[in-house]
């Protein structure tokens, strides 16, 4: 798959990284034409004067990782973000509301779309496939679609496990054509992007995103 960096956004959310590393991610998805970079909200700043003119998309999390900060909170969070330059926000899912049968969720989701939205930004919402079984997983997307996000994501990389394919293929049939899929969490390999690819995502984020590229580029030698 030729076109595998389209996909790719870089991702560092570690929590002890540092000034040098949002450096190295920026200068890394600028060389292999990534499709953009994830940071953590304190360096979306620094992320979006570095990236400059170079077309790299700058993307953040909101209400990282567990998901059950009020939504005022996350409202906020997510203005700084886009005053700060963010292109686009992943915002995890109240995993606990929904476990609950709260229909706060799909009034959150719907608040958060309308921001991200007015702002001309992309939402993406995790949902956390690791705390949750098939039918919560359909459950999920349905109300996520109908509250007008972008993309499902799979899972903040901070979970016991990340993105399968099962997931991803479970939630592509789940999902309107319109709504799109990122999978992360444990994608390292181009084959593990490929078979999410092939699944239905239309996202990769991944810590290996050179590693993957290279792969690539190696196959083409």
């Amino acid at each position: 798959m030729e076109n595998i960096n389209t996909f790719i956004e870089q991702t560092n959310l570690r929590p002890n990284l540092k000034d040098k590393d949002i450096d190295k991610l920026v200068k890394e998805a600028i060389d292999y034409n990534l499709f953009g970079i994830c940071v953590p909200p304190f360096w979306v700043r620094k992320a979006h004067r570095e990236i400059g003119n170079s077309g790299v998309q700058l993307v953040t999390v909101i209400g990282f990782p567990l998901g059950y900060n009020m939504t005022e909170t996350k409202l906020e969070e997510m203005d700084k973000a886009i005053d700060d330059g963010a292109n686009e926000l992943d915002v995890v899912m109240n995993i606990s509301a929904f476990k609950s049968g709260l229909s706060w969720v799909k009034v959150e989701t719907a608040k958060c779309s309308k921001l991200a939205h007015q702002n001309d930004c992309l939402i993406k919402v995790i949902i956390e496939t690791a705390y949750l079984d098939a039918e919560e997983i359909e459950k999920a997307c349905v109300i996520l679609s109908d509250a007008g996000v972008d993309f499902v994501k799979t899972s903040t990389g901070f979970a016991p496990s990340g993105a399968t394919v099962e997931d991803v293929s479970l939630m592509r049939k789940a999902l309107p054509s319109a709504v799109r899929i990122k999978a992360s969490g444990g994608i390292r390999t181009y084959e593990d992007a490929v078979a999410m690819i092939r699944a239905g995502a239309d996202r990769i984020g991944t810590s290996s995103g050179i590693r993957i590229t290279e792969a690539v580029n190696k196959n083409n030698e």
